[in-house]
């Protein structure tokens, strides 16, 4: 009995030593596990305030350089390699970065002024809404979706001057570029100037000239072809950038305006009507460029013709830039003889947006010869009396829902000769 309660108290002691010293065990082996964590922990915190420390320093301490810079303009213009372009201007920032080096607080921070921030290359509210720099590396797609942006917002943060857009199309140089000089003078900031060239093409002006830097990314262009309305969206996607343009004008090397400036900014902006010509043509050269093929989209008698030279509204330069749906078929189907220049925004508006549209050019051609081109007016047509006559040809049209005379503002299609002679009756006749 003794021995066996011995025996007894010895197991028990034994049981409780070895409990204890597993407890012992299980306790250190939970420390260093815990000790592990924080370590890991630790190390994962320190790698993030370490590259955070790298980003700010790369994305807040950035700028690029101007395309206002002539010897930036004379690199670029008309050669637009992506790749090319990227590392020189990588190479100038990182330059920019270096220089900028000793500045302790980046302009990202609230304690900088917006001045400083300007100079640093901060993202600036002027900058979004009137970009300067026209050269860029977008595609047509993402130059499309950028520009289809629309403020859902009421009013404006900022004291908006609705600008005109002129958008010039052309195959290469401008021969009435002094006439459009005289013309735009004096009425900074309610204008916007964009040109579409042949690519390589590179417009030879002094850079005080309001032409200046104002060639965008161009693609080749070819006669009938539907690059031609590629070319067209491009110029109104590029337009599209700069908030304060309310109007967009389309217009060619061989058009001149034929009255002053305030009267056309004043005839466009405060016009409730687009001006495209829009119109039913029964004949071969109307209805018959319809391919059936367009059903059940597009329909014969929503068919429709009319200038390719445009003026149009902002919400509509919108809904051009924005339609992939109906150009795909334009793309597809309006060839070889079709012209989707003549066609494709005079059928989408007469499809969508009729009510908004005057159905009518404010343009002047003369096809009175006949045959595929118009009438083309060199130096021995140009008197005084001729741009009075097609200033006020008799012609009457809506404006506002009232009757006027004024139906024109520019016409076409003028020959280089006619330069001189329209630069000596300028001032009399046209007002500029």
């Amino acid at each position: 009995m003794v021995r066996n309660r011995l025996d007894k108290e010895n197991a028990d002691k034994k049981l409780l030593q070895n409990t204890t010293t597993n407890i012992k065990e299980t306790s250190l082996k939970i420390w260093r596990l815990l000790l592990s964590l924080i370590l890991f922990v630790l190390g994962i915190v320190i790698g993030l305030i370490s590259s955070s420390h790298v980003d700010i320093n790369r994305y807040m301490i950035t700028s690029t350089p101007s395309s206002q810079d002539p010897s930036f303009y004379t690199t670029y213009v008309g050669v637009f390699n992506r790749a090319d372009i990227k590392n020189d201007v990588s190479n100038r920032t990182e330059s920019i970065k270096h220089n900028s080096s000793s500045s302790s607080v980046g302009c990202g921070f609230v304690s900088r002024s917006r001045e400083s921030c300007k100079n640093e290359g901060c993202l600036d509210f002027d900058k979004f809404l009137n970009p300067k720099e026209l050269i860029h590396m977008m595609s047509d797609d993402e130059l499309f979706w950028r520009a289809s942006m629309v403020p859902t917002i009421k009013g404006y943060p900022f004291n908006r001057v609705p600008k005109v857009a002129f958008m010039f199309l052309t195959r290469g140089p401008l021969p009435f570029l002094p006439i459009w000089e005289r013309f735009f003078g004096g009425y900074d900031g309610l204008f916007s100037i964009y040109v579409h060239t042949q690519p390589g093409v590179i417009l030879n002006v002094s850079p005080d000239s309001v032409f200046f830097a104002r060639q965008i990314p161009s693609q080749k262009v070819y006669w009938g072809d539907v690059t031609m309305a590629d070319a067209e969206k491009r110029l109104l996607a590029n337009a599209l950038l700069d908030f304060s343009n309310e109007r967009f004008v389309l217009v060619s090397e061989s058009c001149i305006p034929i009255y002053n400036f305030k009267t056309v900014h004043k005839y466009l902006t405060e016009s409730v009507h687009s001006f495209v010509e829009s119109y039913d043509d029964p004949t071969r050269y109307g209805r018959g460029r319809y391919s059936r093929r367009m059903m059940p989209d597009i329909r014969l008698y929503q068919w429709r013709k009319g200038s390719q030279w445009f003026e149009m509204s902002r919400a509509l330069a919108v809904e051009i830039i924005s339609d992939y749906k109906y150009y795909d078929l334009f793309r597809k189907y309006c060839h070889p003889s079709c012209y989707p220049d003549e066609h494709y925004i005079p059928t989408y508006l007469n499809i969508f947006h009729a009510p908004v549209n005057s159905n009518r050019t404010v343009t002047y051609v003369d096809w009175s010869l006949g045959g595929p081109h118009p009438a083309s007016f060199g130096r021995e047509n140009i008197t005084e009396s001729f741009i009075q006559k097609i200033r006020n040809n008799g012609t009457e049209c809506w404006y506002n829902s009232q009757r006027t005379t004024l139906c024109y503002l520019f016409a076409r299609k003028f020959n280089p000769t006619a330069l001189e002679p329209l630069l000596d009756i300028s001032s009399k006749v046209m007002g500029f």
